[in-house]
């Protein structure tokens, strides 16, 4: 479907070019904006190795184990299916310290391993657990205390502060966290009030 999308919108805007005589402009944008691309992917992959290596550096240390043992009392509470000493509890963690610091694509691998253990205890495979349904609602809030990749967008386009966002940023993922954690927490009430 989106590839449907994007297509037809590439094909409506060149369409209106050579309609409008606007061909060049087109074709120059389309340059521009691939050189742009190229430019934010190095200064993401700069800032991506730097955070990546700083969030392997802690998970060897044991840095990443202590936090999740840390946050177990917060995990229960998210997470009341899981047992104490569930294996799901580590990723869970270091997917949430991944994202919390601003690396998504960091997370991706623990998100992904946290998945898999909560899909095997599973008894319904094809419809999500509460457990699951939680760590996904809490992913996709997005809580943040830095958010690198806005950082990243805005140094590339040459802001005067770019890290001026962070504080915005951290107040509005605070509350999109909150409120996605009050709806799960509701969903479930009303799940076994049935």
């Amino acid at each position: 479907m989106l590839n449907k999308l994007w297509g037809g919108m590439i094909l409506l805007s060149i369409v209106i070019a050579l309609i409008t005589g606007n061909i060049s402009a087109l074709t120059n944008a389309a340059i521009e904006s691939a050189r742009e691309a190229i430019t934010l992917c190095i200064t993401m992959l700069g800032i991506l190795a730097m955070w990546t290596g700083l969030m392997t550096v802690a998970e060897k240390a044991g840095l990443i184990g202590a936090l999740a043992r840390r946050s177990r009392p917060l995990l229960r509470y998210l997470f009341p299916d899981l047992g104490k000493n569930h294996p799901a509890h580590e990723p869970i963690a270091t997917n949430f310290i991944a994202n919390i610091l601003g690396l998504g694509w960091a997370s991706t691998p623990s998100g992904l391993r946290a998945m898999k253990l909560l899909q095997q205890e599973n008894p319904t495979k094809d419809t999500a657990t509460r457990s699951m349904r939680m760590f996904m609602v809490v992913n996709m809030s997005s809580l943040q205390l830095v958010t690198i990749s806005v950082v990243a967008y805005r140094m590339q386009y040459n802001s005067i502060n770019p890290s001026e966002i962070i504080g915005p940023g951290l107040v509005v993922t605070t509350i999109t966290t909150i409120a996605a954690v009050a709806f799960c927490k509701i969903l479930d009430k009303l799940e076994r009030a049935k």
